[in-house]
């Protein structure tokens, strides 16, 4: 299986593939994906406000320098997204 986690595509393959490409994005998730992923959020949701709650009532002032430091690693990865996904003008590309 490793042979599969670390597989990569070429950029001129994806280029070649979206020549013919009239625009709009393939559906891909089916009703079970959609419905798994609404889950997970919702479970997510949960995980995060019980933290939240328990912060507020046994964090300090150091609960709020570590949202500043997660928010600007947040901005940094978002930023790194943006500028892969610029390179290869393709939908999905990242």
């Amino acid at each position: 299986m490793p042979n599969r986690l670390f597989r990569k595509k070429n950029i001129s393959d994806a280029l070649k593939e979206s020549e013919g490409f009239n625009g709009g994005l393939k559906r891909t998730l089916s009703a079970t994906n959609l419905v798994m992923l609404g889950i997970g959020a919702i479970v997510g949701t949960g995980i995060f406000v019980i933290t939240g709650q328990a912060a507020a009532d046994y964090a300090g002032p150091s609960l709020t320098i570590s949202f500043l430091i997660s928010a600007l690693c947040c901005v940094l990865a978002g930023l790194c997204y943006a500028e892969f996904a610029s390179m290869i003008p393709v939908s999905g590309s990242v």
